[in-house]
Formats: C-alpha cells, sequence, structure tokens
C-alpha cells in the first residue's frame, strides 16, 4: 500500500467534518435517504459553508489533542498536514483516529483531498508525480461514491435555495410544544371533577453568528393550578403539592410573553445566560435529572416536583438576571447566576429594581465522571423575599412572594412566616446522577433551607428529598418508563418570634408514568400521582391523580 493511500485511510475520518461539517456523516444510510428533520439539519449545516474560515483547521498536527508522537500514525498525520492541509479536526480539538467509517465518509474525505491538490496544481503546488497515479486509481476505486457525493450536494444546493428563497428569516427557527392534558382526583371525588387543559408555546430561536441563541417564546393556557382534598373539618381544602409540569396560572388562553433569554459564549470555556424575563435556574445549570426534567416542558416527568431539585424552583423571577457556565475541565463545571425579584418596577419603596432587597443567587459545581457516567453537584442559593405586593380593588391578595415556585411544596414552606413578613433564606443542595446504561439511569438529590424573617427573631428549618429511576427506550426507541418517589419542600421545625414551635408531617410523593413515543413529533404520557400528607398535614386525606398527557413538538 503506498504512502499516499495510507494516510487517506487514516484522515478520512477528520476529513469528512470538512465536507459536511463537524458532526455530519456522509453515511450509506444517508444516501438511500433520510426523514425530513435530518435534511433540514443538512441542508442548514451546508449552507453555512464557504461563508466562513473554519475554526477547526489544523495547520499543524500538534493541535489535535488525542494525537502525540508516540501514535503509530502521528508521522502518516503529520505528512497530510503539512503537505496538503486537508485535515480538520472536531469542535473540541480532537482527531478520533480509532472511529470506523463507511466507504461514503472515505470517499467524502477523498473528495476533499482531491479538491486540495487540484488547488495546489493550480497554484503550481509540488504534488509528486507518484501521488497524483496513486489519486487516479483511487478517483477509479471509488468513482460511484464519489459521483453519489456530488449529486448529494447538488440536491442540497437546491433545497438550500429553496428554502432560502421562501424562509421568513435567515436567523430565526421556530419551535414550539402543545400539551393536551386530562387530569382527575380520585380518591375526594366529591370536591373535584376531571378536566381537560391544554398549553401552548411557541418560541422564536434566533442565532446571529451561529453559536448564539435569542429565545424570544410566548404562551397560551388555561391549565390552572392544582385539585382539592378533605381537610380536617371535613371541608375541601387546596392542595399544596402535585403540581403538574404543564400546569400554571390559568391565563384563559390569552397569548403573552413566555420567556425571553440570549445565550452567548465568551471564549470557548464560558456561557453566558442573559434573561430578561422569567427565567429558570435549570435553564442554564445543570439539573442532574436525566429523561425527568423536561425545563417545565411536557416531555419527561408529570409533575413540577419529580422534573428537579426545588433547590432551582427558589426565587424564580419574572424579571431580568444574567448566569454563567465556566467548563474549567472537562468534567468539572462551575455554574452562577442572579434573578433580580422585580428587576422591572422603578419604585424603590415596593422593593422595584433589578438590586433591591427581592433577590436570588446561586453557585453550582457540578462533576462529570466515568465518561460522563456519572454526575454529582453541590449547589446553595441565596435569597431574600418579600411581602404580598399586589392586590385587587377590594384589597385582597393577589399572589405570594414565596420560596419555592412552580408549584412545589407545602405551603408553610413556601411562605413559613406569613403573607406580610419578607424573608432571607440560605439553601443547600446536593443532586447525583448515575446511568448504568442505555437502558436505566438513576438521580437523587437532598436539599436543606434555613428560613428567617428579616424584621424579627424567628427560623424554620426546611427539608425535600427524592430518588427517581428512568427506563428509557423502554418498549421503543424514544419511550420512556419513570419512578420517583420523595418528599416535596416541607416545614421540619420553625419557632416564631414569641417562640412558638410548628412543623410539617412529611409531604411523601410517590409517581409513576410511561411515555409512549408515537413519532418524533408526538407522545402520550398516562401516570398516577400518590400524595400522602400533600399539605403537611397527616389528617387531611391524600390524594391520587390520574393524567393523560398528549404533548406535541415541533
Amino acid at each position: 500500500m503506498s504512502k499516499i493511500i495510507r494516510n487517506l485511510l487514516l484522515a478520512s475520518p477528520a476529513v469528512v467534518g470538512l465536507v459536511f461539517g463537524f458532526q455530519l456523516s456522509a453515511s450509506a444510510q444517508s444516501t438511500s435517504g433520510t426523514d425530513n428533520s435530518q435534511i433540514l439539519d443538512q441542508i442548514d449545516t451546508y449552507s453555512q459553508e464557504g461563508k466562513s474560515k473554519s475554526q477547526n483547521q489544523v495547520t499543524n498536527v500538534n493541535q489535535l489533542r488525542d494525537v502525540s508522537p508516540t501514535d503509530w500514525a502521528y508521522e502518516a498525520l503529520r505528512s497530510l498536514v503539512d503537505r496538503y492541509g486537508c485535515i480538520v479536526g472536531f469542535p473540541n480539538q480532537t482527531y478520533r483516529g480509532s472511529q470506523p467509517l463507511t466507504r461514503y465518509e472515505f470517499a467524502a474525505g477523498l473528495n476533499s483531498c482531491l479538491n486540495q491538490i487540484e488547488r495546489l496544481i493550480a497554484s503550481q503546488g509540488a504534488v509528486s508525480s507518484e501521488d497524483l497515479d496513486t489519486i487516479a486509481v483511487l478517483s477509479q476505486e471509488f468513482e460511484a461514491e464519489l459521483a453519489a457525493i456530488g449529486g448529494r450536494v447538488d440536491e442540497l444546493e437546491s433545497r438550500t435555495a429553496i428554502l432560502e428563497d421562501n424562509a421568513f428569516s435567515t436567523t430565526t427557527k421556530l419551535e414550539g410544544e402543545a400539551v393536551f392534558g386530562i387530569s382527575s382526583e380520585f380518591n375526594n371525588t366529591d370536591f373535584n371533577e376531571t378536566v381537560f387543559q391544554d398549553r401552548i408555546r411557541l418560541a422564536f430561536v434566533s442565532s446571529f453568528f451561529g453559536e448564539d441563541a435569542l429565545y424570544t417564546r410566548i404562551d397560551a393556557s388555561n391549565a390552572g393550578y392544582g385539585f382539592q382534598t378533605e381537610g380536617v373539618d371535613g371541608q375541601p381544602v387546596a392542595l399544596d403539592t402535585g403540581t403538574l409540569t404543564y400546569q400554571t396560572a390559568d391565563s384563559g388562553n390569552d397569548v403573552g410573553l413566555g420567556w425571553l433569554a440570549y445565550y452567548f459564549p465568551i471564549g470557548e470555556k464560558i456561557d453566558v445566560y442573559l434573561p430578561a424575563a422569567f427565567p429558570l435556574w435549570v435553564d442554564f445549570v445543570p439539573s442532574l435529572s436525566p429523561y425527568l426534567d423536561s425545563f417545565t416542558g411536557a416531555t419527561g416527568s408529570l409533575s413540577s416536583f419529580a422534573e428537579s431539585s426545588p433547590i432551582y424552583k427558589i426565587g424564580l423571577a419574572s424579571g431580568a438576571g444574567v448566569g454563567f457556565n465556566f467548563e474549567a475541565t472537562d468534567f468539572l463545571t462551575v455554574s452562577a447566576g442572579y434573578f433580580g425579584g422585580d428587576s422591572a418596577n422603578p419604585f424603590e419603596e415596593e422593593d422595584g429594581g433589578f438590586i433591591n432587597e427581592e433577590y436570588s443567587a446561586l453557585g453550582q459545581v457540578t462533576l462529570s465522571l466515568l465518561d460522563d457516567k456519572l454526575q454529582l453537584a453541590g449547589t446553595y442559593v441565596l435569597g431574600q423575599f418579600g411581602d404580598f405586593q399586589d392586590q385587587d380593588d377590594e384589597g385582597n391578595f393577589l399572589g405570594t412572594n414565596g420560596i419555592f415556585d412552580l408549584g412545589v411544596g407545602t405551603g408553610n414552606a413556601s411562605v413559613p412566616f406569613g403573607i406580610d413578613t419578607k424573608v432571607a433564606t440560605n439553601s443547600y443542595g446536593v443532586a447525583a446522577a448515575f446511568q448504568f446504561n442505555d437502558r436505566i439511569a438513576l438521580n437523587a438529590f437532598g436539599m436543606y433551607t434555613d428560613a428567617q424573617p428579616s424584621a424579627e427573631a424567628g427560623e424554620a428549618e426546611i427539608w425535600s428529598y427524592g430518588l427517581g429511576v428512568s427506563f428509557p427506550d423502554l418498549g421503543k426507541e424514544g419511550n420512556l418508563g419513570a419512578l420517583f418517589v420523595g418528599a416535596e419542600p416541607y416545614v421540619g421545625s420553625s419557632t416564631s418570634a414569641e417562640g412558638v414551635t410548628d412543623s410539617d408531617d412529611v409531604p411523601i410523593h410517590i409517581e409513576g408514568l410511561y411515555k409512549y413515543q408515537f413519532n418524533d413529533n408526538i407522545s402520550i404520557t398516562p401516570g398516577v400521582v400518590y400524595l400522602i400528607s400533600p399539605n403537611g398535614n397527616e389528617d387531611e386525606e391524600d390524594a391520587i391523580i390520574g393524567v393523560l398527557r398528549t404533548t406535541f413538538t415541533f
């Protein structure tokens, strides 16, 4: 085997990235047919080629982090880089030389080097006659594959031209989710009715230089919170716990802004999150809840509590904030952020402003070990929360600025000192996730919050913990089975300014679900949420919530 053939065989896995993008593979399957979403992704990748110089072009073989002078292929790679410059690394500056390839992938690599040799010849560069003879033999051997790649490029060019002519924007894509949810509470039927609720989200995702993303999302919903249980006096009492992920304040399906945020990188190790409206900590902080966390969407867990640790639901704002992730090493990520409680309100006497008496600040360290199979995280959240501000014409309070948002925890845990008291909190959390294999994953978390009233003596200790097991691709690719057991945030003990002590009974949350994925865009998820002492009072009736959720994504 001649040197040029050996060099091309070694180089082709990386060269594929030069022809079709860093992660697009021209495989035999892709030439025989792909679905529309794959073709659109390929068209998007192809349409970007030639517009800017690749950031991963290798000009020196030492730029490849996983290639060293002791490797048996080192000299071959160096020869290809030095003589022909047709080697490209992956985005993380690796080469992945042991990665297998198809004949089509080899043809793509060969095509790249042929183009480079043509440029060298045109510029009177030095190309040996031996190498030219070898290239001629290879061109004849892979004539069919090269012709297929050429035809595919022509097809992509045609499709790209059609999309560019008909697209409403060259910088923006539309993403959407629609949820139809039927649910009922079965243990207190005298107080509850079966409901059919909906929630719709449409997000415009814009990118201005390829690595950034501006999310503008509009929402509409009639899915109000929760059901009722029987209180100690036999009268109905609203459930504090068991809120479903798609349940929000009922807006009567009026359309409103649901989220506005911008992501952008600084260098190669820092990613910045800049929200202007309705941010979540899990928008950028790793939550270590594989398969269950869909970021308040409707493709993971049924309930808000089982989605991720309640520490990520402390101090969520309606206004602005800032956050970042710093990837210190391949296995260590540092996250930090700040949310202003009422950042759009300019009045100081109402605790308005981005930096004032209402805020929350988070810091987290995340470790990824065993090739990312094991993840560990430690989280701290500092928060300060005001009393009620909004009232109707009759003086009734319209809401609460509680510690926890998105419907998790007992009422006492969210507002431990009453509605007219400002509260300062220090919260500590640990979380872990372990991927046993492709079919089984575990996640667990624990959280403790120390809450104190700002203007008087008193203290409340708030606890929460949970354990989940997920079975991805159960019965079919895309399906998900899951079980989750935990205690929603509850007051373990509290002491008022007068020295009165109190506590909640532990509100146990048990959840089981099975998501059936009909296709890439439609899933249906039946499941049950069983709540013991749902309001932190064992004398109140337990609750059993049955759910049938259908989710459309596009």
